[in-house]
C-alpha cells in the first residue's frame, strides 16, 4: 500500500481550513490534493482531530499488518495439507 505525503496534522489542518469555509478548489490547489482524495479524507476522517487521525492510521497500519501475516500462514497451512496428501 502506497503511504501518504501528508501526515496525519497536515490532513486535520487542511479539514479543519475546509470547516472554518474556504473554498474547496483553492485548498485543493494550495496543498496539491485530488478533489477525489480531499472527499475521501472528509468521508473518513471528517471532524476528527489530529491525536485521533494518528491513532486511526497506526490502527490501519497493525491491522494490513496482520492480513499479511494471516496470509502468509493460509498459504503455508495449505502447502503443509498439500505435502501430506502427497505423502500418503
Amino acid at each position: 500500500m502506497k503511504s501518504s505525503k501528508f501526515s496525519p496534522t497536515q490532513i486535520s489542518k487542511i479539514l479543519q481550513e475546509f470547516e472554518s469555509g474556504k473554498d474547496i478548489n483553492a485548498i485543493i490547489r494550495e496543498h496539491g490534493v485530488s478533489k477525489a482524495t480531499f472527499y475521501k479524507w472528509r468521508q473518513r476522517y471528517g471532524g476528527m482531530e489530529a491525536s485521533e487521525l494518528k491513532k486511526i492510521k497506526a490502527l490501519e497500519e497493525e491491522n494490513a499488518k496482520l492480513k499479511r501475516m494471516y496470509a502468509d500462514l493460509a498459504l503455508e497451512l495449505d502447502m503443509a495439507k498439500y505435502i501430506i496428501e502427497k505423502k500418503l
